[in-house]
């Protein structure tokens, strides 16, 4: 699937007739099978930013567009992978991942495609257990097993791993990389982990900026698995580093009033 945004711009209401400008003229493509990683610092839009390309918000101005055309709510060809884990509580694990393959009657040897995931994120034996009774990093597989149960096109992650633990969270990378390479599903990644995005991306964008816009883009033209010690990922992740350092320079000022900007009017 591939995915674009079209002078994309957003901004939160706020009371007092103030407006918290997020992001703007914000253009940038997602070529069918890419990996792309979307990276800035912390507050710079970048989950709100996911939700408007999974169709959960509507844009204050220009568009998210969908193999060409527009993206005006959910589908479940896009599937959307939070920060925080969130399952049924009073479903097992099983019916965890399989839930939204059974509400779209995605049967098709669905028990054999549960229990191949369940093996490959490591959670055999827990099949019965609810959620309640898994840590955060199991509970979070779960959460991946199921975003991947219906063989999404578009795969959006929303800093899914930060809170893990360096084994969890890099078994969980591995085994992300592992699906995409396999499947080839159009991936986006919101990080403001350098090396996250130099890990897994084929394409980092750096945002930046107040109103946040596209700083820069590049191509990370290192095979998998990447080798985070080796001389062109240093030299990649220093340019990075200073680029992002160099957005806190670009940012206004953190309210405005309504009519500051008429061009993120409608």
């Amino acid at each position: 699937m591939r995915v674009e945004t079209i002078n994309l711009s957003h901004t939160f209401l706020l009371e007092r007739e103030r407006e918290l400008p997020v992001f703007k003229g914000l253009d940038f493509v997602a070529e069918s099978g890419s990996f792309t990683v979307l990276l800035g610092e912390s507050g710079c839009g970048k989950s709100t930013l996911l939700s408007l390309l999974a169709g959960l918000m509507t844009p204050t101005l220009g568009e998210v567009r969908a193999d060409r055309e527009p993206v005006v709510g959910p589908a479940p060809q896009r599937s959307i992978l939070f920060q925080q884990p969130s399952l049924l509580p009073w479903a097992t694990v099983t019916e965890n991942i399989s839930f939204g393959c059974r509400l779209r009657g995605d049967t098709a040897n669905l028990e054999g495609r549960v229990t191949d995931l369940i093996r490959i994120i490591g959670l055999v034996g827990f099949e019965d257990q609810y959620p309640a009774e898994l840590s955060v990093g199991m509970a979070q597989r779960v959460c991946l097993a199921r975003a991947l149960i219906g063989r999404p096109r578009l795969l959006l992650l929303d800093e899914p791993f930060g809170f893990l633990d360096i084994c969890n969270r890099t078994r969980l990378q591995d085994e992300l990389i592992s699906f995409w390479r396999q499947y080839k599903f159009t991936t986006i990644l919101v990080t403001h982990d350098i090396d996250e995005a130099l890990v897994a991306g084929e394409r980092v964008i750096v945002l930046g900026g107040r109103p946040a816009t596209v700083f820069s883009t590049h191509e990370v033209d290192l095979p998998y698995p990447r080798d985070i010690a080796s001389q062109p990922f240093l030299a990649l992740r220093t340019t990075i580093l200073n680029q992002l350092r160099a957005t806190t320079s670009q940012r206004q000022p953190l309210f405005m009033a309504a009519d500051t900007d008429p061009s993120l009017d409608g």
